[in-house]
Formats: C-alpha cells, structure tokens, sequence
C-alpha cells in the first residue's frame, strides 16, 4: 500500500520560491526588453546621424571643389599676369600663358593638370599655384614635370622645361625645399607676385 508523504520543503523547492524566481526572471527579461529597445533606438539613431554625416561631407566636397575651382580660375586671371612679368625680367619674353593644362593618356584619363604654363619657342615654364605651399605640393609638382617631360618627347617637342611654385604663403622650409628642388619660387606681396632667387641658384631643367 503507498503512503502520500509531504515534500521535503527543506530540500526542494518552496511555492513561494519558485513563484519569487518566475517574478525575478520576469522582471529581468522586461529589463532585457527595455535594453534592447534602447539600443534599437540608438542604432537608428546613429544611422541617421551616418546619413546625415554623410550628406554634410558630400555638401562639403562640393564646396570645396567649387572652392578649388575659384582659385584656379583666380591664378589664371589675377597671378599669372604677374607671373609673366616677373620670368619676362629674367629674359625668358614669354607672351602667352595656358591656364589648367591638361596631360591625358590614350584612355582620356588624366595624368596630370598643371595651374599654368609659360611658353615660348625655346622654353616651358610649368608653374603650380597655391594658396599655402607644403613639402608634399612640392613633391607632386615633381611629378608633374616628369609627365610633362614625357609628353612633350613623345612629341618631338626638345625645348627646355623647368618648374616653378607660387603661393601666397610660403613657409622658410617650404621654400628652401622648392628652391633645392629646382623650381623658381614666387610669393606673394601685397596684389603682385615677387621672385627672389639665390645667387647661387640653378634652375634644373627636365
């Protein structure tokens, strides 16, 4: 015959303990609910704030770009006369000047843009514009000249190029490094362009 017995409360568990566990599992998934709730809010949030990011750098670009522009087109009307004046004292007798010369390569892709180019029948001065010269404007100009060194032989073309650099600041290292390099530097000076040159100077010729 069986005999009911009692559950050993001592070792198991009480009503009332498995009740408080189901209450605190629920009041931690809510708390989990929540949780998740607010970082579903801060995933969107953050995703529009990347899109709205993204639409300032865009609108950014633009400006910037439209900026370049306006300098560009400022160098070829407003710097270039002075330009030519100051190489005309040095005896070149340049009389035209080409602004934003394109170099292309078969595919019209472009490998090079120069600011302005001085040309004669005998020399090309290519000449790149800043507002605020650096170490690595200096280095790309270098570049520059060894395409246009490249595209002028493919063409027959044996008139000699050298390179120059004006900006409207120029730092003491910038210019020194410029100078080393063999590029004529011109700075500017109230609304001209001025071009002191060491007297040891020699310009390298490409």
């Amino acid at each position: 015959m069986a005999v009911a017995t009692e559950p050993d409360y001592e070792r198991g568990l009480t009503f009332e303990k498995v009740w408080a566990m189901f209450q605190e599992t629920d009041r931690k998934f809510k708390e989990s609910e929540r949780r998740l709730e607010k970082t579903e809010k801060l995933i969107m949030e953050n995703r529009n704030l990347f899109k709205e990011t993204e639409k300032l750098v865009k609108e950014n670009s633009k400006q910037i770009g439209g900026l370049h522009n306006s300098f560009g087109e400022m160098a070829e009307h407003l710097v270039a006369p002075g330009i030519t004046k100051r190489f005309n004292e040095l005896g070149f007798h340049f009389d035209g000047i080409v602004g934003g010369f394109k170099i292309v390569d078969e595919n019209l892709k472009v490998k090079a843009e120069i600011d302005l180019l001085l040309e004669n029948g005998n020399t090309i001065i290519a000449i790149e514009v800043k507002a605020r010269v650096n170490q690595r404007d200096i280095e790309h100009h270098l570049g520059r000249l060894e395409i246009l060194k490249e595209y002028r032989l493919k063409r027959n073309d044996s008139r000699k190029i050298y390179g120059a650099i004006a900006g409207a600041v120029f730092g003491s290292a910038e210019k020194k490094a410029a100078l080393e390099a063999g590029f004529y530097v011109l700075e500017q000076s109230g609304d001209t362009m001025q071009m002191e040159l060491p007297e040891d100077f020699i310009p390298r010729e490409w």
